[in-house]
C-alpha cells in the first residue's frame, strides 16, 4: 500500500524528542529510527530525475551513532578547553597545539558528513533523503558557525603578531556546546535511564561549565596588566596564610587554575567568605556582571532541583506515563507493531502538548468559543459536508471541536467498527482502504485538507464502511457523535443539507455510492421522527417548541403514520394559538388523514367552537367522500349537538346517501322534530325524492308525527318550486352512458373502450364537463356530444333516460 510504504519505522525508547514546536503546534521534529539507505532498497527520485542516493546516511545508523558519541567527547573537550586556552595560554604548547589540530580536523569531517545525513521534514514528518534539501538545510543553519570554529585560531594568532583581538575569535568554538545540550535532551527522554540522575548530571555540568568559564575570564583579566602592575589584580594581591600570589605568572598552571576556579565557585555560591575582591575597575565591572548572572544561574539551579523534588515537570510526567505504558505492554505481551504505534502516538502528544485545545482549557467558555471560531472556522467553512449550512450551525460545530495529531501509519477508523467521532482534515494526507471478502485491501481514495470522514457511519448510524489510515503527519479536528447529534436535533434544516451534501460528495465513488439506500432509509427515518416531534408538540400544546422546530427546518405539512398533520392534532385539542400559527406558516388546511378526516372535521368532532370558527374563516372544509351517508348516520344516531356543529361549519344539508336519501328523510322517518327543524333551517330540501320517489314530507306522514308534518308542510310552502326547478329535479333523476369514441366505432371490438354512466344535469355544458372528467380527457379540448346515429346533441332535453351518447372533440366532429 502507498500509505504503508510511507510509514517510518517505530521510534526506539531511547530516541530523543525535538522541542521545536511551532506556535500552532503543527510543526514537529521528532527524531525517528533511521537506517542506512541501501543502494537497492532505498532510492528516491530527485527533481532532475536521478535516483542515486547511495551515500545518504540514516542518522540512527549504528556507526553514525558511534561517530556522534566521538564528536560529543570532542565537543565537551572543546567547550571546556576553549575558555582555558583563552585565559591561560597566549600561544599553545606544541603538545596541546597538535591535540587542537586533531580536534579541528575531527570537526571538519563532521561538517562534511552533515551534508549527507538525512533529516525529518518538520511539516510532512517524512524523512528527506535528497542531497539538495539536506545541503540547503545545513547551510542555512549551523554550517557557517561550525566552519569558522574549525579555523586554527592559535596559528592565526601567532601569524598576526599575537594581536590580542584575534584571540577573541576562540569564543566561536563555544557554539559546539549545542551538541552537549542535545545529548542531555535525548538523555532526559530516555526512559531506561534514571531521570533524577540525568537531571542532576545536567545541572552539575551547567554549574561546572559556568564557573569554569568565569574562572578563566577572571584569570584573563589579571593577565591584561603588565608585570609591574600585577599587585593591582585580584590574584596578584591575594594572600592565603603566609603564601603570596605575587608574581602569579610563575606559579604552576594548575594551581593558578584551581585558585581561580575556587573563587569563582565561592562567589557564585555567595557564602560570604572567600569571594573575589576586585582591585581595579575592569575587575569591578566583571564581578558585578558575574554576580548578577549568578543570581539567575542560582534561580535556575534551585528551580530545577525543586522540580525534581515535587515531580512537576512535563518531561517527568511523560516519562512516568511512558514507563506505565511499557509495563502494561510487557504485561499484556503486545506485539511489536502495536507497541511502536503506542509509543509513537504518546510521544507525539507530548511534543504537541501546547496545542490550541490544551491552551484553551483554562480560559472562560465564552472567550474560548470566540478563540475557537477564529482558529477553526476557516477550516470548517471549507468542508463540503457543511455546504449551504447556516452560520449558527457551523458556529455550534466549531466551539465543540477538539484538536489531534496522528503519525504516519496510524489507523484512525477501521472498517466494520462503530465510529463515535466525526473527523475533519486540516493538514496532512490519509488513505481510504476497503477490505475485500478474501482479506485483500483496495485503496479507494486519498483524503487531504478540507475533507471529512466518519460522517457516513455517524449520520446514518451504521458501521464504518472503510478503513482510514494516515499517510503523512495529520492535523485533525474532531467532534464526538453525541455533540454532533445534539446540534442536529436543533438545526433540522442543516441536517437535511448535510444528507444532500453527503450524497453529492459520493456520486463519483461507486463503492460508497452503494450506501445510498442506507442514507435514504436514514432520511426517511429522520423525517418520520421529526414529524412525530412536531405532532407531539402540537398535541401537548407547546407552541414554543413548534415554533423552534419549524424555524429550524421542520415541515408543518409532514404527517405521522396515520397521515395526521400538526393542524389535525391542534384542531382536535382546541389549541387556537397553535392552529393560527400553523395557518400563518402556510400549512395545507384541508389535508386529509388516512381516515379521510380534515382538521375542520376533527375540531367539529371535539366541539371546539373557536377553532371551528377560525378554520371556517380561513376557508376550511370537510371534504368528506360520502358526506350524505355521514349526515344520515349522524341523524340516525340522534346526535343533535354534533349535527348542529356540522351544519354551522358549512356541511351541505342536501347531501344524499347511496339511496338518494337526505338527512331530512331520515329525521322525518324517525320523527326527530328537533333535528328536522335544524336541517330545514340550514336549507334542506323538503321535496327531494329518494330512489323510491319518497320525499321527507312523505316519510313524516308515514311516521305520523303531526308536529313534524306541519313543520315540513310549512317549509314546503315557503320553498320556491318554479317549473325550471321541478324540471331540474326530474332531470337529476335521469342517467345516460357516455363513450369516448365515434358512434361508427362502437361495433369494432378491437377499438372498443369503456364508457361511464352519469346523471343527466340541467345543462348540456355540465354534462360535457362531467363526462370528460370521468373519462380522463383533457380539460383544454373542446368537446361535443353525438347520438348513436352520429347527430350532434344541442339541448339537454334531447337526451332521454338511459340513452347512449358519444363524447368527441370538435376537430373530430369537423372531420366527419
Amino acid at each position: 500500500m502507498e500509505c504503508l510504504r510511507r510509514r517510518q519505522e517505530s521510534i526506539d525508547e531511547d530516541d530523543d524528542l525535538n522541542d521545536d514546536v511551532s506556535s500552532r503546534g503543527r510543526r514537529f521534529s521528532l527524531n525517528e529510527t533511521f537506517r542506512w539507505l541501501d543502494t537497492s532498497e532505498h532510492r528516491q527520485t530527485d527533481s532532475d530525475g536521478r535516483n542515486d542516493h547511495r551515500f545518504i546516511i540514516h542518522p540512527k545508523n549504528s556507526w553514525y551513532k558511534t561517530w556522534e558519541m566521538f564528536i560529543l567527547v570532542w565537543a565537551i573537550y572543546s567547550s571546556l578547553f576553549t575558555p582555558m586556552e583563552f585565559g591561560f595560554f597566549r600561544g599553545l604548547p606544541k603538545r596541546l597545539f597538535v591535540l587542537d589540530i586533531v580536534g579541528q580536523l575531527a570537526f571538519l569531517v563532521d561538517i562534511v558528513l552533515q551534508f549527507f545525513v538525512a533529516f525529518r521534514d518538520s511539516e510532512t514528518y517524512r524523512t528527506n533523503y535528497k542531497p539538495t534539501p539536506i545541503a540547503l538545510r545545513y547551510l542555512k543553519s549551523h554550517f557557517l558557525m561550525d566552519f569558522i570554529s574549525c579555523f586554527p585560531w592559535d596559528l592565526i594568532y601567532k601569524a598576526s603578531g599575537k594581536h590580542e583581538l584575534v584571540r577573541y575569535m576562540l569564543w566561536i568554538r563555544l557554539f559546539r556546546v549545542r551538541k552537549v545540550v542535545e545529548f542531555f535532551r535525548r538523555l532526559e527522554k530516555n526512559t531506561r535511564i534514571n531521570y533524577l540522575f540525568t537531571r542532576i548530571l545536567k545541572l552539575l555540568f551547567v554549574e561546572v561549565y559556568c564557573t569554569h568559564t568565569a574562572a578563566c575570564i577572571f584569570y584573563y583579566l589579571a593577565t591584561t596588566l603588565p608585570k609591574e602592575n600585577e599587585g593591582y589584580t585580584w590574584i596578584g594581591s591575594l594572600k592565603l596564610g603566609d603564601y603570596s600570589y605575587e608574581n602569579f605568572r610563575e606559579i604552576d598552571l594548575w594551581k593558578r587554575y584551581i585558585t581561580a576556579l575556587y573563587f569563582a565557585i565561592v562567589t557564585m555560591a555567595t557564602v560570604g567568605y572567600g569571594d573575589i575582591h576586585a582591585v581595579n575597575l575592569r575587575e569591578m565591572i566583571f564581578v558585578m556582571i558575574y554576580v548578577s548572572f549568578d543570581m539567575v544561574l542560582g534561580a535556575y539551579l534551585i528551580g530545577n532541583i525543586t522540580a525534581l523534588i515535587v515531580k512537576g515537570s512535563n518531561t517527568e510526567r511523560f516519562r512516568d506515563k511512558m514507563n506505565d505504558l511499557i509495563s502494561f505492554m510487557n504485561r499484556k505481551k503486545l506485539g511489536r507493531d502495536i507497541r511502536g504505534q503506542i509509543r509513537d502516538h504518546v510521544r507525539l502528544q507530548y511534543d504537541s502538548n501546547y496545542t490550541d485545545t490544551v491552551m484553551l482549557q483554562d480560559i472562560p467558555a465564552s472567550i474560548r468559543a470566540k478563540i475557537a471560531q477564529t482558529l477553526y472556522l476557516p477550516y470548517i467553512e471549507k468542508i463540503p459536508l457543511f455546504k449551504g449550512c447556516s452560520v449558527e450551525f457551523i458556529n455550534q460545530i466549531v466551539i465543540r471541536l477538539h484538536e489531534e495529531y496522528f503519525l504516519p501509519g496510524e489507523v484512525i477508523t477501521e472498517q466494520g467498527n462503530v465510529v463515535d467521532h466525526l473527523y475533519f482534515v486540516c493538514e496532512g494526507l490519509l488513505e481510504v482502504v476497503v477490505t475485500r471478502t478474501d482479506g485483500s485491501e483496495e485503496s479507494v481514495m486519498f483524503l487531504g485538507p478540507h475533507t471529512s470522514f466518519g460522517d457516513i457511519s455517524i449520520i446514518c448510524n451504521i458501521s464504518q464502511p472503510f478503513t482510514v489510515r494516515v499517510c503523512e503527519l495529520c492535523h485533525l479536528l474532531r467532534i464526538d457523535k453525541q455533540s454532533f447529534s445534539n446540534i442536529l436535533e436543533i438545526y433540522f434544516h442543516d441536517g437535511r443539507n448535510i444528507l444532500n451534501n453527503l450524497m453529492e460528495g459520493n456520486e463519483s465513488n461507486e463503492r460508497i455510492k452503494k450506501l445510498e439506500s442506507d442514507v435514504m432509509v436514514h432520511i426517511g427515518k429522520q423525517e418520520a421522527e421529526l414529524a412525530l416531534k412536531v405532532n407531539s408538540a402540537a398535541f401537548q400544546g407547546d407552541i414554543y417548541q413548534i415554533k423552534s422546530l419549524i424555524r429550524a427546518g421542520a415541515d408543518p405539512n409532514k404527517t405521522d403514520y396515520d397521515g395526521r398533520s400538526p393542524l389535525h392534532l391542534a384542531a382536535s385539542r382546541g389549541y387556537e394559538d397553535i392552529t393560527w400559527f400553523l395557518i400563518q406558516e402556510g400549512v395545507y388546511i384541508n389535508l386529509k388523514d388516512k381516515f379521510g378526516n380534515t382538521p375542520l372535521f376533527e375540531a367539529v368532532k371535539a366541539g371546539h367552537e373557536k377553532v371551528i370558527g377560525l378554520l371556517v374563516k380561513e376557508g376550511a372544509s370537510f371534504d368528506l367522500e360520502d358526506s350524505g351517508n355521514f349526515l344520515c348516520t349522524t341523524v340516525a344516531k340522534g346526535d343533535s349537538d354534533f349535527l348542529k356543529r356540522l351544519l354551522s361549519s358549512g356541511m351541505d344539508p342536501k347531501s344524499e346517501d347511496y339511496d338518494h336519501r337526505t338527512p331530512l328523510h331520515v329525521a322525518a322517518s324517525e320523527g326527530l322534530y328537533l333535528m328536522a327543524n335544524m336541517l330545514v333551517e340550514a336549507g334542506a330540501s323538503v321535496i327531494a325524492k329518494d330512489r323510491w320517489g319518497n320525499s321527507p314530507l312523505d316519510e313524516a306522514r308515514t311516521c305520523g308525527n303531526k308536529k313534524l308534518i306541519k313543520l315540513l308542510e310549512v317549509a314546503k310552502t315557503g320553498q320556491s318550486s318554479s317549473s325550471h326547478e321541478l324540471q331540474e329535479e326530474r332531470t337529476e333523476r335521469r342517467k345516460c352512458t357516455v363513450f369516448p369514441f365515434q358512434p361508427h366505432e362502437a361495433k369494432e371490438e378491437h377499438s372498443r373502450k369503456h364508457g361511464v354512466v352519469v346523471w343527466i344535469p340541467s345543462d348540456l355544458q355540465k354534462l360535457v364537463v362531467t363526462a370528460a372528467k370521468e373519462l380522463g380527457l383533457s380539460n383544454e379540448a373542446f368537446f361535443v356530444i353525438l347520438s348513436e346515429d352520429g347527430g350532434r346533441i344541442t339541448d339537454i332535453d334531447m337526451i332521454s333516460d338511459g340513452q347512449k351518447l358519444y363524447l368527441i372533440s370538435d376537430t373530430t366532429d369537423h372531420k366527419l
